[in-house]
């Protein structure tokens, strides 16, 4: 059974809006599954799955976090770091989306772009009532399919440039093959500690 929300973003529409209409539909199906509420990891992995992902670029993810490593992979492996990768990023985001709270919301921040702009940054401010509120920033490109998220702004920590720094070390240790060891080795415990 899907995810119960309101119509999808259109991701032709302003990227403002699109990041607007995701959150609204994030917030909205946690407020009224009880599953989404309680935790449940298989039902966070869905959601995340069907609200979140659809809108985010991971090969251009993928490709900008590995770095020089991404140019010296083959294709097969570049598919799959980006698998990899991918695994680890739906995880990741499914634990972030379990911790949001009924009372959460997202306020968008004022946003400025060059008329024709195609890569653009939305800011947010997430908050929940009973916590400080965290400054959520999104890169988006615009793709012939429409606006793509390719990187996250927490905190002041852009998702990108810490996952470069982590990967750069790996594979000047063990190659790309070690970090596309590493990541699936970190995928799998992860599947093990859920």
């Amino acid at each position: 059974m899907g995810i119960a929300r309101a119509a999808a973003p259109d991701p032709m529409a302003p990227p403002n809006e699109l990041i607007q209409q995701a959150a609204n539909n994030v917030l909205e199906a946690i407020r009224k599954d009880q599953e989404l509420k309680s935790g449940s990891l298989d039902r966070v992995n869905q959601a995340v799955d069907e609200l979140i992902l659809p809108y985010v670029d991971f090969e251009t993810t993928t490709r900008l976090a590995a770095g020089r490593a991404w140019r010296s992979a083959t294709p097969e492996q570049r598919q799959r770091l980006v698998q990899e990768f991918r695994n680890m990023l739906v995880r990741t985001y499914g634990g972030a989306v379990s911790n949001i709270t009924p009372q959460a919301r997202v306020d968008m921040k004022p946003f400025r772009a060059e008329p024709g702009a195609t890569d653009v940054v939305v800011r947010t401010m997430v908050s929940d009532g009973q916590r400080e509120p965290v400054q959520v920033d999104y890169r988006l490109e615009k793709t012939p399919n429409g606006w793509k998220i390719y990187d996250l702004n927490v905190l002041g920590v852009w998702f990108i440039q810490n996952y470069r720094n982590q990967f750069s070390s790996i594979v000047a240790r063990d190659g790309v093959e070690g970090l596309i060891r590493a990541l699936s080795d970190r995928n799998q415990q992860m599947k093990m500690n859920r």
